[in-house]
């Protein structure tokens, strides 16, 4: 047996077009939607991934500006720009790209998003709704993760997942979103005694550790379905994943690749609750 690709880029591309069509229509009653981006310092994949989300806002007419900033910036420089923005009618989401610069609190400038336009859905607010199954701005990585496996046409309810990562952005709120929807969820960590006992528990299996290729095949579950969040670069500087895709794609029923497979989503569900929020406003509007 040889597991099913889900393809993120694929899927991606189809939410994306319907995005486009709704920014379109908005275009016509006079609201283009706005995103801003602040980045704080030069670190090289951060940029990237902001040049990403720039060309991806350009590609469905979102309107997209940059605030670059030194990496020495002050706390308080940061926080002013942030209430600038949140103030500035012409923006619809607000997102600071992590990381940030050891002086800076993390948790002082997610607070300081307005969740009105907190589209990376990491405001105290925003995760407290989603906990509670309310509407609210869900987080990116971990809402296209729902978004594959609905188009894969891959029911949750009922079935065992398991989650290896336990960060604020993906591991603990996959978890959450897999519950909502029925799963039975697993959380496994660094301080977890025996992984493969946990892991090949999984009908529906999560990675999300940020090192390379550190699930094998003794890992999985056959038949197991395995989503891969990871991207890393292994021994000969070849993007790859948090799984070994080559040892296990022939024993899973279904799996993500490294490149093409949630990194895609997470951009294109950032365009869709930026699109969300200049909706609400048009509608509050009125």
């Amino acid at each position: 047996m040889s597991g099913k690709l889900i393809n993120g880029k694929e899927i991606g591309e189809i939410i994306r077009q319907s995005i486009q069509k709704e920014v379109n229509d908005l275009q016509e009653q006079g609201v283009t939607p706005g995103l801003a981006v602040i980045l704080v310092g030069d670190n090289p994949a951060s940029k990237t991934y902001v040049s990403n989300k720039q060309k991806s806002c350009e590609q469905i007419g979102i309107y997209s500006e940059l605030i670059e900033l030194s990496a020495d910036t002050t706390e308080e420089t940061l926080l002013n720009e942030i209430n600038k923005l949140n103030a500035d009618p012409a923006i619809d989401g607000i997102l600071v790209q992590l990381p940030l610069p050891k002086h800076i609190t993390e948790q002082n400038v997610i607070a300081a998003i307005s969740p009105e336009k907190d589209v990376d859905g990491f405001h105290p607010e925003s995760v407290g709704k989603m906990i509670l199954g309310q509407p609210t701005y869900l987080p990116c990585t971990p809402y296209g993760v729902m978004k594959l496996l609905e188009y894969a046409n891959i029911d949750v309810a009922g079935k065992h997942a398991v989650i290896v990562g336990r960060s604020h952005i993906v591991g603990v709120p996959m978890g959450q979103l897999l519950l909502q929807k029925d799963a039975t969820v697993t959380y496994c960590h660094s301080k977890t005694p025996d992984l493969v006992a946990m892991t090949t528990q999984a009908d529906i299996l999560v990675v999300a550790t940020g090192r390379a290729k550190m699930i094998g095949a003794e890992h999985v579950k056959e038949g197991a379905v395995v989503i891969d969040v990871g991207i890393n670069r292994d021994e000969n500087n070849k993007l790859c994943g948090d799984v070994d895709f080559d040892a296990v794609v022939d024993k899973v029923s279904a799996i993500t690749p490294v490149p093409k497979g949630v990194g895609p989503m997470t951009i294109t569900m950032l365009l869709f609750n930026t699109l969300q929020s200049a909706k609400k406003k048009l509608t509050q509007d009125k």
